[in-house]
């Protein structure tokens, strides 16, 4: 009890009241960040993929994506320290960089957060459609059961709080055995193939034109998706247990083991294919599915399609619960329009109004879906917002920090003079990979896809950077903001 009362008292000093149900423990957090970024839908998205760009190299380019990306977590965990606020990345670049600046940047978020539940439907769909028939699948019921995965994200985050803990955690039983407990035992009893296969691309630079390092660089552009999500732990800070220590903490855990779940699935799947060059062909569609079921037997067909799906539902689960709670943050601030309905907490204390409007407008995003396999347009899309998103936040951290506006040292969670490095090194990384994702590539695109599906990444980003910056033009969001509360008055409280 006292510490709800510490963490209540620290939220009013950003000028807001305790809403939300503050019933997360730290194990809690890290569940949510675990199924956001979900081993399970990372890696099975991205696998076949990579394997047409790099072959069984394309392991490599994981590793390179693990690591950039640590340096981004990292400065995220410095940052949800100090700011344990949910809003996340809206919050921390609206106190460091500005408020017209922050609500650009988390305009950009919505959008990209609203693109990955989309995309997690879109391929979750798959899955499920392969659990009910062998036929093969329509786009019309590919858009259909993507809806379904966003209809039972939805109505599972409407009943509260407590619902969504426990599918999340049933969420990491189900990676735990798709992806743990199958990998060890495919490496124990099902290896094809030994550790120079790994150096191989098997001629999948054909896809890039003959070159090498075009393939890979394509390979790490699709391998980005696989480390997506971390932040979503920021977003439930205000109903976390002392979120100063727990958020940060969670935030790296989930990452780190998450990044171990990856790449042991990778190499696993990689040793069991039998003829990984069919897979670099496109001959072998799944070649996760096909890894797994051939070493296991044809009776593992169903059963491996049922915990995958728990893992893809779960994602979905995580993802509805921090866009609601993102919109919700913004909402609360009068930046949005309709603000004060998509603020509203109902009986249950969760957002209820934002988690719904949200679930509709990735049902809408589906309808991509109806233009052929959507597939590699929706991960690029998905994996590029965000990626300009890291960029906004580690290179506004980076000017804070050397502005002296940003002391890192006020937050439970502290680096050094470490983090200047990790900071500088993140932003680098993610100069190079925001541009390596939105680069125009037609081997992406959908098949006989239009070059408005070649520009997928660069024409949505921009028409949604445009519409933000005319909306903080016309309508003045920044100017709507309370004004925080003083010392003496925080006291009062």
């Amino acid at each position: 009890m006292d510490h709800d009362r510490a963490d209540a008292g620290e939220l009013a000093e950003y000028g807001y009241d305790q809403e939300l149900k503050r019933t997360l423990s730290a194990w809690a957090v890290f569940a949510l960040g675990f199924a956001t970024i979900s081993p399970v839908v990372g890696i099975y998205a991205v696998v076949q993929l990579g394997f047409v760009f790099a072959g069984p190299t394309w392991i490599w380019a994981v590793v390179v994506a693990f690591l950039g990306q640590l340096l981004v977590a990292t400065v995220y965990a410095e940052l949800s320290s100090q700011f344990p606020i949910t809003g996340g990345v809206y919050q921390w670049v609206r106190r460091l960089g500005g408020p017209r600046l922050g609500w650009l940047v988390g305009w950009l978020y919505l959008a990209s957060a609203v693109a990955s539940l989309t995309t997690v439907a879109y391929l979750g769909a798959g899955w499920l459609h392969m659990l009910f028939s062998d036929l093969e699948l329509s786009t019309a019921t590919h858009v259909l059961l993507g809806v379904v995965f966003i209809a039972v994200a939805l109505g599972i985050n409407l009943l509260g709080v407590d619902p969504v803990k426990h599918f999340l955690n049933a969420g990491i039983v189900a990676e735990g055995v798709a992806s743990i407990a199958v990998s060890v035992f495919l490496l124990l009893f099902a290896r094809h193939h030994g550790f120079s296969v790994l150096f191989d691309t098997l001629g999948a630079q054909s896809a890039s034109g003959g070159s090498v390092v075009a393939g890979f660089v394509t390979c790490l552009a699709v391998a980005g998706w696989a480390f997506l999500g971390f932040d979503a732990t920021t977003q439930v800070a205000e109903e976390t247990e002392q979120p100063r220590r727990s958020v940060p903490r969670a935030l790296l855990r989930s990452y780190v083991f998450v990044a171990f779940t990856v790449m042991l699935t990778s190499i696993a799947v990689t040793f069991a294919l039998r003829r990984p060059a069919d897979t670099v062909s496109g001959k072998t569609a799944d070649p996760v599915f096909d890894a797994v079921t051939r070493s296991l037997g044809g009776w593992s067909e169903k059963p491996f399609i049922v915990v995958v799906l728990v893992a893809f539902f779960a994602c979905a689960i995580s993802i509805q619960t921090y866009i609601g709670r993102a919109v919700y943050a913004f909402a609360r601030d009068r930046q949005l329009p309709c603000s004060a309905q998509l603020a509203k907490v109902g009986e249950r204390q969760i957002p209820w109004v934002s988690l719904v409007v949200t679930a509709v407008l990735a049902g809408l995003g589906l309808l991509l879906g109806l233009n052929g396999n959507a597939a590699a347009t929706l991960i690029a899309f998905g994996s590029g917002g965000f990626y300009f998103i890291f960029l906004a936040v580690a290179l506004v951290a980076l000017l804070a920090r050397l502005s002296g506006r940003w002391n890192p040292a006020a937050g439970d969670f502290r680096l050094g003079r470490t983090g200047l490095v990790i900071n500088v090194l993140a932003v680098v990384w993610l100069v190079f990979e925001a541009v390596n994702i939105a680069w125009p590539r037609a081997e992406l695109a959908p098949p006989s896809g239009s070059w408005v599906q070649v520009w997928a990444v660069v024409l949505v980003f921009s028409a949604l950077l445009v519409v933000g910056l005319a909306y903080v033009v016309v309508a003045k969001p920044h100017t709507r903001l309370t004004p925080e509360p003083s010392t003496e008055e925080v006291e009062a409280l």
